[in-house]
């Protein structure tokens, strides 16, 4: 559970460890980003992956019913 760990570009510091999935992507929606794809993680969790025209794509894992963002963090 480490939302508060990482910074994502765009979006203010999360200071919670884990927000209601539909929070979560508001803000990631708000700034600017879409959701282009999803895979089952470990853990029978949930990961997808979404991309912004100037930003690093971000990869999510979520909870596995997809109700909650665990961690999110960018990727190259």
């Amino acid at each position: 559970m480490t939302l508060d760990k990482h910074q994502l570009e765009g979006i203010l510091q999360i200071s919670a460890t884990t927000l209601p999935a539909s929070e979560f992507e508001k803000l990631l929606i708000e700034a600017g980003y879409i959701k282009i794809g999803t895979a089952p993680a470990q853990g029978k969790r949930i990961k997808a992956w979404w991309s912004h025209p100037t930003f690093k794509r971000v990869e999510v894992i979520y909870s596995p019913d997809e109700a909650i963002a665990i961690t999110a963090y960018h990727v190259n």
